[in-house]
């Protein structure tokens, strides 16, 4: 079994992205980082500034799982762990919230209208 396989799918995200609820999921998570980059998205789901970075990544994802594996999080569904995120990572929360991990840490965090496709992609390219 991977270490992916610990997280559900939900129909609320597209199927290549992770469903984070726990934080042994997040401790997963960032364990992954050390084998290969992973994003994390902090998303509001009562916020229209949030529903449009979402919209704007999965209209516009170009990753494969092989280069990147992402993590999404309903942050007011699951609250504690995006407390936990921001402690652990020390990263300011913002909401909506993308965060690039590499080998355990925070290389690269976006927020509001800043979250988009190519800007994660130039971050990865140089973590």
């Amino acid at each position: 079994m991977s270490i992916t396989d610990h997280f559900r799918q939900s129909e609320t995200v597209p199927d290549f992205w992770q469903v984070l609820e726990s934080p042994e999921h997040l401790e997963a998570a960032i364990a992954l980082s050390h084998e290969k980059p992973v994003a994390l998205f902090k998303h509001s789901t009562r916020c229209g500034i949030s529903a449009h970075a979402k919209h704007r990544l999965e209209s516009n994802w170009t990753f494969s799982p092989e280069e990147l594996e992402f993590f999404y999080l309903d942050l007011i569904a699951c609250r504690p762990v995006s407390n936990q995120i921001a402690e652990q990572l020390r990263v300011v929360h913002q909401s909506p919230q993308l965060i690039l991990l590499r080998h355990g840490k925070a290389v690269y965090d976006a927020s509001h209208h800043s979250i988009e496709v190519k800007t994660l992609r130039k971050a990865l390219e140089k973590a």
